[in-house]
């Protein structure tokens, strides 16, 4: 696995365009890593809702659920999913959309400086064994790309947006997680 430092896609991930994303301010350091987790429809694994709701293309009538998230206007720069599979959305050079209303080191913004990884997940249920491998690779490209990134400066979504956000979760092996990026 590499980062095509030209394009911002990462070698060995299939890529899925998100319109839902810009330029990052002009001098922003990319020096924070957000992980997420996310399942849709909520607790099902598999399908195509990320994707669909990345891409706008979320179809109202498929789950209850996906009415009360239609008009969301969301991505995330990678979803690993359980099987350990890279879905990229959004180039690292640019802003994805993940972090929305949050706070990290003193800073709002979380999008301009950051880079979101979306665990295909739920808050109650254990990650899988090819997540974390996935994963553990990911981080050391991206700090080998953006050394500003260490693992002092990864945050769960939960971390930067307390009481708004829970994810990845408690099933989520953050010291198993960390040593391996050590």
């Amino acid at each position: 696995m590499q980062i095509d430092t030209a394009s911002g896609l990462i070698h060995g991930a299939s890529y899925v365009a998100s319109p839902n994303c810009d330029a990052r301010p002009d001098g922003a350091p990319i020096d924070i890593l957000v992980i997420h987790s996310i399942s849709l429809p909520p607790g099902r694994f598999g399908g195509r809702g990320i994707e669909q709701l990345f891409c706008n293309t979320l179809n109202p009538d498929e789950h209850p659920y996906y009415r009360e998230i239609q008009n969301l206007k969301v991505s995330t720069h990678v979803l690993i999913r359980r099987n350990g599979q890279l879905v990229q959305f959004v180039p690292l050079h640019k802003r994805a959309w993940h972090a929305g209303l949050s706070y990290c080191e003193g800073r709002s913004r979380i999008n301009d400086f950051s880079i979101g990884i979306e665990l295909e997940g739920a808050d109650d249920l254990p990650f899988e064994e090819a997540q974390y491998q996935s994963l553990t690779k990911l981080t050391h490209v991206l700090r080998q790309a953006y050394p500003a990134i260490t693992p002092e400066r990864i945050y769960g979504h939960c971390d930067i947006a307390p009481g708004r956000k829970t994810d990845p979760g408690p099933t989520f092996d953050w010291k198993r997680y960390l040593d391996s990026c050590a």
